[in-house]
């Protein structure tokens, strides 16, 4: 009989990041609310989390990050007045967006990384496995990303974590692994061993061309290889690092995902999500593309 695997029921967001590079937007706007066509950046991750079977969300946030919870709760004046003016679509949209999660909120006092970002979520996540989501990357795949993870995580109940192909150029902006491929049904080639991780190596330092996107599952004792991280640059303790020492205890899987990822944490990125998405709607779609058209862009 095989052994018995946790369920992952919890999704951690960490969202107390400053959001500097969208500044002077972000001066009082939280970075995870900048809209993506008409839906904040940070709803797409949970209906990700959503679709894939995870109900249960962590939101770490910061100060200033009160418009997160404010769009997460219940507004019963808006409510109100939608349905005063019968506007039943909308009125939908907006309960949706309450009725979607059952969510719980930690503080993060100072932004001292994604590995204390995650540490901070310790007490609500408790021994049990969890995801984490990173709303800058924006994934439109088939199949969720995360449920693409979850599915190999219910194979061997180890951490996994999504891989995508960089250029030698970028790669120094990212976690990267060693890794070879494991054999997995359904999955040949996308599914690897980990054997290394590095944080934002040079190009000639990375050891391949894997890098770690946003979205983990990770298993508790996660929280103490994060314990045991010394801080590194500008004194934050990176995901990655506390990962690397994990990896001395257990081992830990990657899957090179199905889908198409955005980096919405940068201009550029958003500027390339905001247009793919805003094609791919049918309310918008047509009259958008040929909007596009009439530019004649081809210079």
């Amino acid at each position: 009989m095989g052994v018995m695997i946790a369920p992952v029921r919890k999704a951690v967001f960490p969202a107390a990041g400053l959001g500097t590079r969208f500044l002077p937007a972000t001066k009082a706007m939280p970075k995870e609310m900048l809209p993506l066509v008409d839906k904040p950046l940070i709803q797409y991750g949970i209906e990700e989390a959503i679709a894939s079977g995870i109900h249960h969300i962590v939101i770490v946030t910061g100060r200033g990050k009160t418009a997160i919870e404010d769009h997460f709760d219940v507004s019963f004046e808006l409510e109100h007045l939608l349905e005063s003016r019968n506007k039943r679509e909308l009125l939908a949209a907006v309960r949706a967006i309450s009725d979607m999660i059952d969510v719980a909120y930690v503080r993060q006092k100072e932004a001292l990384g994604l590995g204390h970002a995650v540490l901070r979520a310790k007490d609500l996540v408790g021994q049990e496995p969890f995801a984490v989501v990173l709303s800058d990357d924006v994934i439109d795949a088939p199949v969720p990303c995360l449920r693409q993870l979850l599915d190999v995580y219910e194979t061997y109940g180890a951490p996994v974590l999504a891989l995508m192909e960089v250029p030698a150029e970028q790669i120094s902006a990212y976690g990267v692994v060693a890794a070879e491929p494991q054999p997995h049904a359904g999955m040949d080639g996308l599914v690897f061993r980990i054997h290394d991780l590095v944080e934002k190596p040079s190009p000639q330092d990375a050891p391949s061309n894997l890098a770690i996107i946003g979205r983990y599952i990770l298993t508790p004792d996660v929280f103490a290889a994060i314990e045991s991280t010394p801080p590194g640059r500008n004194n934050e303790i990176q995901l990655t690092d506390a990962l690397r020492n994990l990896l001395r205890e257990r081992p830990i899987y990657g899957v090179r995902f199905t889908g198409k990822r955005f980096d919405a944490g940068d201009k550029l990125g958003f500027l390339q999500a905001t247009v793919e998405f805003a094609l791919k709607r049918p309310d918008l779609g047509g009259a958008f593309r040929a909007w596009l058209e009439s530019l004649r862009l081809c210079w």
